[in-house]
């Protein structure tokens, strides 16, 4: 990670740390945590609209707004924008990045606007939300990838913290890395909030024409909720692993679209909970 990218992501605050009854003054390092608005843009003088405002950590905005915009199927692959850029949102402390989609994207914006504070509960409504992903996504199964050791799982989380620059400066961030079968790293962002490190990851392999990536793993150093696994549909991964825990309800989307899924991969163990025929080992109890 670049030295820019650090100094937008972190920020220096004064604290007393105390230790027993006694006090030191220092600076400690946090993440920055600011808006980030996502607005549409048109070309034949209709005025602009506000999609979407997430609590995000400032860095690799373009490709935030690309994945934000594939999980929430507003868009199929980088031929359906345009243009995108960062703009001046006109308030301080607060990003902004504006759209234009192609003329074949139908945007209904009276459907797609939203103007939220993102969490990890928005727009989960547990067995609706269910059933309209899978009305959305019909044909979304995931083909039969080829087997992985679980052994490559294993190794994860030690290779995910090793690039974990910002977590090394604050403690405080999460982050999402691409791995491949044989374990090698691709890609990895953080950010302050799951499902923004995973969208900036899925924007940059989008803008690299890397989409679908059933063969990928995604490795999430946090825990796996509904969002983040829709995420991971609408981008083709086929695996997600975890070092936390999954929600009911993440299961539930891994075993309707043939899913991998493995939570509280540490310490040399793991659980799978869903799409276990990817997995295979060289013993079983």
């Amino acid at each position: 990670m670049t030295q820019a990218a650090l100094q937008q992501a972190v920020r220096r605050a004064d604290i007393d740390r105390w230790q027993g009854d006694a006090a030191t003054a220092l600076a400690d390092a946090v993440v920055v945590e600011e808006p980030l608005e996502i607005r549409a843009v048109f070309r034949d003088g209709r005025p602009e609209r506000s999609l979407a405002i997430t609590m995000r950590t400032p860095g690799d905005d373009l490709h935030l707004a690309l994945g934000w915009l594939l999980g929430e199927a507003m868009i199929h692959g980088p031929s359906d924008v345009v243009r995108i850029e960062s703009v001046d949102s006109g308030r301080p402390a607060c990003g902004a990045v504006a759209v234009e989609f192609s003329p074949s994207v139908d945007l209904d914006l009276g459907k797609t606007q939203r103007h939220f504070h993102s969490t990890s509960s928005c727009g989960v409504c547990g067995k609706a939300s269910l059933e309209g992903l899978g009305l959305d996504l019909a044909h979304a199964r995931m083909p039969v990838a080829e087997a992985f050791d679980i052994n490559v799982i294993h190794q994860l989380p030690a290779l995910l913290r090793l690039r974990q620059a910002n977590f090394d400066q604050t403690g405080g961030i999460h982050a999402a890395a691409l791995f491949d079968f044989q374990g090698q790293l691709l890609d990895i962002r953080e950010d302050i909030g799951r499902h923004n490190a995973v969208d900036k990851l899925v924007g940059a392999q989008m803008s690299q024409g890397n989409i679908p990536l059933d063969q990928r793993i995604l490795m999430l150093s946090g825990r796996v909720s509904f969002e983040v696994l829709q995420k991971a549909l609408r981008a083709g991964i086929a695996v997600v692993a975890a070092v936390g825990a999954p929600s009911s309800l993440a299961i539930d989307v891994a075993e309707q679209f043939s899913m991998t899924l493995l939570g509280f991969v540490r310490d040399d163990r793991c659980n799978v909970y869903a799409g276990r025929g990817r997995v295979r080992g060289h013993g079983a109890n």
